[in-house]
């Protein structure tokens, strides 16, 4: 059974190994775009959002999403483009500690320490942006972006996912 230290582990090793050379507004596009056809191909009902800092770049809503999937992507990117870091790790690493959000001044209302929302990094500049999923389970929203990072920059997606 995969503890939340297992998932630690390899969110960080994702967290390095998923990063970009370059990555800009075509790049984002194509990240969106396969994304949404992941999720159409799979009939799932998911938000894709990326965004570059303050600025958003793509957004798509597939059958079965929800006015509250628009706010759980705000709440999740809001999360990682704050740490640079993937929101289901903040969320567990939250969890471990006994803290929330709100420990950190943060409000509900704006960060949500829950699954879904990765950060866009690109070598020798950091995090530029946040890819975020919503609809699924925490877990599976993660795997999902994951999945799609992984495709984008042909890492072995195996030796990444969790488990």
């Amino acid at each position: 059974m995969t503890t939340p230290d297992d998932d630690l582990a390899r969110i960080a090793e994702q967290e390095r190994a998923l990063s970009f050379d370059t990555f800009d507004l075509t790049t984002a596009w194509q990240l969106g775009k396969l994304l949404q056809e992941l999720g159409t191909e799979r009939g799932l009902g998911i938000a894709i959002d990326i965004t570059l800092h303050s600025m958003p770049v793509f957004y798509a809503a597939l059958p079965g999403v929800t006015p509250d999937n628009v706010q759980w992507v705000r709440r999740k990117r809001n999360l990682v483009l704050r740490y640079f870091r993937s929101s289901y790790a903040i969320g567990l690493d939250l969890k471990q500690r006994g803290k929330t959000v709100a420990d950190n001044g943060l409000a509900d209302a704006d960060y949500a320490p829950h699954g879904g929302s990765f950060p866009i990094n690109v070598k020798g500049t950091g995090c530029i942006g946040a890819v975020t999923v919503s609809g699924l389970p925490q877990r599976e929203d993660h795997n999902l972006a994951v999945e799609a990072l992984a495709l984008m920059l042909a890492k072995d997606l195996d030796a990444l996912r969790l488990a």
